[in-house]
C-alpha cells in the first residue's frame, strides 16, 4: 500500500508538471472574449502624411541657385562625380536635430516638404537660393507572418508600400499563419488603432493595395495547433511515466 501510494503521488507530481506546461503560450495579441474587433473604416491610404518624431533618423542634400546643379547634371553638363556618402540626421527627445552650420533645428511636427522648406529658410542665411531634399532612413513596419520565428523588420523604401507588399518581403503568410484575421495595428496619436483584415477570399483584394504606414504592426494570428502542442507536452511527462511505472513493477516483482 505504501508503494501504490508512492506511485500514485508520482503520478500526480507528474501529470501536474505536464499540465503547467503553456499551450500556445507564444502566441500574442490576443483578443480577449466579448471586445469587438475593429473590420470596418480602414483606411486604405493614409488620411494624413506622416510629420516627423522624435528619435526619427533622416538625411538631407543641399543645393545652391534652386538646385541648378541637379538640372545641369540631368542635362549632361557637369562632369560625373562621386557623391560623398549622406550623413544621418537624429530627432533629439526635445524635437530638434543638430545640422552642420545652422546648428539647432526644430523639426518634430513638421512634414517632409514642411521640413525641407524650414532647411532651406535656414541655410539660406549661408547660400543663395538654398533647394533641399529631405529622406527620412529609418520608416519601418514590423511584419509577423504567422510563425513567431519568421517575423521581419521591413524598411519603407518608398510611400506608397502596399500591405500585399510589406507581406510579401517578410516572406508570405506562413504555414501556420491565418489569412483571415491579419491584425494592422497602427498608432493613432497616442494609442495605438487595431483593424482585423481578411485576406483569406478574393473579397479581401481591396486591402491588398493599402498604404502601410510608418511604424506599423501587422500581425498575422497563428493557428492555434492545441493538439500538436499537448502531444509535444505530454510527451517528457509520458516517458517519466512509463519509467516510473516499469520501476515500480521491478520492485514488485523483486517482493
Amino acid at each position: 500500500m505504501m508503494r501504490l501510494g508512492l506511485f500514485g503521488s508520482l503520478v500526480l507530481l507528474l501529470l501536474g508538471v505536464g499540465s503547467s506546461c503553456g499551450i500556445n503560450s507564444n502566441l500574442m495579441f490576443k483578443t480577449p472574449k466579448g471586445v469587438q474587433e475593429r473590420s470596418d473604416s480602414i483606411p486604405l491610404r493614409p488620411t494624413t502624411e506622416y510629420t516627423i518624431s522624435r528619435d526619427d533618423k533622416f538625411s538631407f542634400t543641399l543645393y545652391t541657385n534652386g538646385g541648378k546643379r541637379i538640372v545641369e547634371n540631368m542635362a549632361g553638363m557637369n562632369d560625373a562625380q562621386v557623391n560623398p556618402e549622406i550623413p544621418e540626421y537624429i530627432v533629439r527627445s526635445n524635437g530638434t536635430a543638430e545640422l552642420p552650420i545652422v546648428g539647432e533645428i526644430m523639426v518634430a511636427g513638421l512634414t517632409v516638404q514642411q521640413c525641407e522648406d524650414t532647411l532651406a529658410k535656414a541655410f539660406a542665411v549661408e547660400y543663395q537660393e538654398p533647394y533641399v531634399q529631405v529622406k527620412l532612413t529609418n520608416q519601418r513596419v514590423i511584419v509577423f507572418p504567422g510563425n513567431g520565428s519568421d517575423a521581419k523588420v521591413i524598411p519603407l523604401q518608398n510611400n506608397n508600400t502596399t500591405l500585399m507588399e510589406a507581406i510579401a518581403l517578410a516572406g508570405g503568410i506562413a504555414d501556420r499563419g491565418r489569412a483571415d484575421k491579419i491584425k494592422l495595428m497602427r498608432n493613432l496619436g497616442t494609442s495605438r488603432v487595431v483593424y482585423v483584415l481578411d485576406l483569406s477570399t478574393i473579397d479581401g483584394l481591396k486591402y491588398a493595395d493599402m498604404i502601410v504606414q510608418a511604424n506599423d504592426y501587422i500581425y498575422v494570428e497563428p493557428n492555434e495547433q492545441v493538439g500538436r502542442e499537448v502531444v509535444q507536452s505530454a510527451a517528457p511527462v509520458v516517458s517519466l511515466l512509463s519509467s516510473a511505472l516499469i520501476i515500480f513493477t521491478v520492485i514488485s516483482n523483486l517482493k
